[in-house]
C-alpha cells in the first residue's frame, strides 16, 4: 500500500484526554479515532491488526472444530425475559424500542440468542456435540468508559457457544477452550495467566479469566510465587489455619469511645490490634438482611457472601437501611444482641479471635472481651474475606503476590443455565427429554489489540510483534525527487509485494524527518530506507524492536527478510 493513498493521521502531540499509553499511542500513530464516549472508528492501519487477531482466533477456533456464523445485534427483549436478564443485567444492557413500541436491545453477550436458535434445530443428542462461535461488535453501556478500547461501550468480541448432551463433553470442550486461547494470547506475544474466576452476570459455574499482566489493569490477580496457580482476587481461596489462643476467657463489658468509627480508629483508641477487632457488617441479599462478621484487618469479599449464601444478588446495605435494622450508626455495629431472627455469616478467621474488641449498636460505644460463641452466636462459618499477598498459596504451594491484570478472554460452564428457562432441551439416547449442557467462551478482539498495544512500545511509538503487525516492511525512499531511489524504492516494492510481503510504501513528498518520526510511530518490524547509497543498490534496514541498524544490497533484501521473520516471528 502507497503511503499517500491511505489514511493514517498522525499526530506529534499526546491528546489530553488519553491517559493510557495504549490509547495515547494508538490516537497519535493513526490506528484509531474517537467518535464518542467509548465508541472508536478503526482507521486503516487499526482495521489490518484487528484482522491479523481475528485470523489468528479464527484459526485457533476452527483447530478444535468450531464453527463459525453471525448472529443478530439486535436481540428481541422476549428472550432476555425468559432468562429473568432483562430484569436483573443492570443499566449496562442499551435497550431500544421500535416503530411499533417493541423492545430490544443491543447484544451485550449471545446466551439467549444461541440458545433460542438451537432449540428450534437441534433435538437430538446424535447432532452433538456443537459449537458455534462469532465475531461480531457488542453493545454495554459502560458508566465509565476509560482506557481507549479496554473500556468501551461498542467493542468487537468473539464469543463461541458450545451444547452438550453429557458433563464430560462439556468438560472436554471447557479444556480445549483453555488450551485454544493459551495459544491465541501465545501468539499473540502477550504475557498473561489465566485466573480462577467469577461468572458473573453471565452465570454458570466453573470459570477462567484470561489476564493479560498490566500496570493498568483494573484487576487484582493472586498468584502463587511457586506455582501455576492464579486467581482473580474476587475468586482466591483463603486455605489458612488460624491458632486459637489458650488465653482465659474476660468478662465482657463497655467502653466509651466517643467519636471512634473505623477499625484503624477503635484500635489505636483502644490500644489493641485490628486483629482482635470483629468487623460487622450489613448485606441485602435477594432484598434479605444478613450480618457478616469478619477480623478487623480483613476486607469482606461479598462475591463469596453471594456464594456461600446462594442468592442472586449481594449488595451493602445503605446507611439508612443499616440504621434501621441495627437502631445504630454504622461505626458503632456489633454482633452482640441483634435482632431477632437475622442471620449471620462469619470468616473462619472470627472464630479464632479471644477476648475481641466490637461495635455495642450503640453510639460510640465498643464491647471488650468479646468471645464467639459466649457472646454471640454464628449461623455460618466460611471463606469470606479476600486473601492477602503472603498468604499461603490455595494450592498449598509457595505464598501469594499479586498483580494488575487487563481480562482479554473468559471460559464459562454454563450448565443448563439459559437451556432450562428456555426450555432448549434434545432427546438422550433413551428417548428421554433434557436440556442441553452448555458452555460460552468469550475474547475481546479489540481489546486484545489494546492489551498489545500497552506492552508493545517504546517513547517513539510501537514496537508490534510480527503477529498482528498492521504490515511487515516500512519502505521510505529519503528523497521523492531524486529518480535513482523511486527507481529502487519502486523495484524493491514490486518485489517484495510478489513474495507476499505486506509493505506500507511511504511515497509522500514530506521531509526525512517526518517520515522517520511516523515509521517509529507506526512500528512495523523492519524500516527499509532507500537513500543516498541507491546508486550503489544498497539501503539501509532499522530493526525497530531492537534498534539495529544494516545495510544491505537489493540482491541481499530477500534472504535477509527471509532470515529475520522467521526468527522474529517465532
Amino acid at each position: 500500500m502507497k503511503q499517500s493513498q491511505t489514511f493514517i493521521p498522525t499526530l506529534r502531540e499526546t491528546p489530553a484526554d488519553a491517559d493510557v499509553k495504549s490509547h495515547q499511542m494508538l490516537l497519535r500513530s493513526g490506528f484509531i479515532r474517537q467518535n464518542t464516549s467509548g465508541i472508536y472508528s478503526f482507521l486503516p492501519l487499526g482495521k489490518r491488526v484487528l484482522q491479523k487477531v481475528e485470523q489468528i482466533v479464527r484459526e485457533e477456533m476452527d483447530a478444535i472444530n468450531s464453527v463459525e456464523v453471525l448472529m443478530p445485534a439486535m436481540q428481541q427483549a422476549e428472550l432476555w425475559q425468559e432468562t429473568g436478564r432483562w430484569y436483573s443485567y443492570g443499566p449496562e444492557l442499551m435497550r431500544i424500542k421500535d416503530r411499533h413500541n417493541r423492545e430490544f436491545a443491543l447484544g451485550a453477550t449471545h446466551e439467549e440468542v444461541i440458545t433460542s436458535l438451537l432449540r428450534d434445530e437441534i433435538k437430538s443428542y446424535k447432532k452433538l456435540p456443537l459449537t458455534l462461535y462469532q465475531i461480531q461488535s457488542k453493545f454495554r453501556d459502560e458508566k465509565r468508559p476509560r482506557f481507549g478500547l479496554l473500556r468501551g461501550r461498542e467493542f468487537l468480541m468473539k464469543d463461541a457457544y458450545s451444547f452438550h448432551a453429557t458433563r464430560e463433553s462439556l468438560d472436554q470442550t471447557y479444556e480445549d477452550m483453555v488450551q485454544a486461547y493459551s495459544r491465541i494470547f501465545t501468539r499473540l506475544g502477550l504475557n498473561f495467566r489465566a485466573v480462577i474466576a467469577d461468572s458473573g452476570a453471565i452465570g454458570g459455574k466453573d470459570t477462567h479469566e484470561f489476564m493479560v499482566l498490566s500496570e493498568i489493569g483494573e484487576d487484582t490477580i493472586a498468584y502463587s510465587d511457586s506455582s501455576d496457580f492464579a486467581a482473580n482476587i474476587e475468586m482466591a481461596e483463603v486455605n489458612m489455619k488460624y491458632d486459637v489462643s489458650t488465653e482465659e476467657l474476660l468478662e465482657m463489658e463497655k467502653v466509651n469511645t466517643p467519636d471512634q468509627k473505623t477499625i484503624e480508629q477503635v484500635s489505636t483508641f483502644l490500644n489493641v490490634s485490628p486483629q482482635q477487632c470483629i468487623k460487622t457488617l450489613v448485606f441485602k441479599a435477594d432484598e434479605e438482611f444478613v450480618i457478616v462478621l469478619a477480623r478487623g484487618d480483613h476486607e469482606i469479599n461479598d462475591i463469596k457472601v453471594k456464594n456461600a449464601l446462594q442468592v442472586k444478588t449481594i449488595e451493602l446495605a445503605s446507611e439508612e437501611e443499616t440504621k434501621q435494622l441495627m437502631q445504630c450508626e454504622v461505626g458503632s455495629l456489633g454482633p452482640v444482641k441483634l435482632p431477632v431472627g437475622i442471620k449471620v455469616l462469619a470468616d473462619h478467621a472470627v472464630a479464632s479471635i479471644r477476648n475481641g474488641v466490637c461495635g455495642a449498636n450503640e453510639a460510640s460505644v465498643h464491647l471488650t472481651n468479646v468471645n464467639p460463641e459466649r457472646d454471640f452466636a454464628v449461623d455460618q462459618y466460611e471463606d469470606l474475606r479476600f486473601i492477602m499477598e503472603g498468604d499461603p498459596s490455595p494450592d498449598g504451594k509457595g505464598t501469594i503476590v499479586f498483580a494488575k491484570g487487563i481480562e482479554v478472554g473468559h471460559v464459562f460452564k454454563l450448565g443448563t443455565t439459559y437451556s432450562e428457562p428456555m426450555n432448549g432441551t434434545f432427546l438422550d439416547d433413551n428417548g428421554r427429554s433434557q436440556p442441553y449442557i452448555m458452555g460460552c467462551y468469550g475474547i475481546g478482539v479489540s481489546r486484545v489489540m489494546a492489551a498489545v498495544a500497552e506492552q508493545y512500545q517504546d517513547e517513539k511509538g510501537f514496537t508490534w510483534p510480527g503477529a498482528v503487525s498492521p504490515y511487515d516492511v516500512h519502505l521510505v525512499p529519503v528523497n521523492t525527487k531524486e529518480e535513482t531511489q523511486v527507481a529502487l524504492a519502486d523495484d524493491l516494492y514490486k518485489l517484495l509485494k510478489s513474495y507476499r510481503y505486506d509493505v506500507l510504501y511511504d511515497d509522500r513528498a514530506e521531509r526525512a524527518g517526518v517520515k522517520f518520526a511516523d515509521a517509529d510511530l507506526i512500528g512495523l518490524p523492519i524500516r527499509i530506507t532507500v537513500g543516498k547509497k541507491a546508486s550503489e543498490g544498497i539501503v539501509e534496514v532499522k530493526i525497530r524492536h531492537s534498534g539495529e541498524s544494516f545495510e544491505w544490497s537489493r540482491e541481499e533484501v530477500l534472504d535477509h527478510l527471509q532470515t529475520f521473520f522467521h526468527t522474529f516471528n517465532q
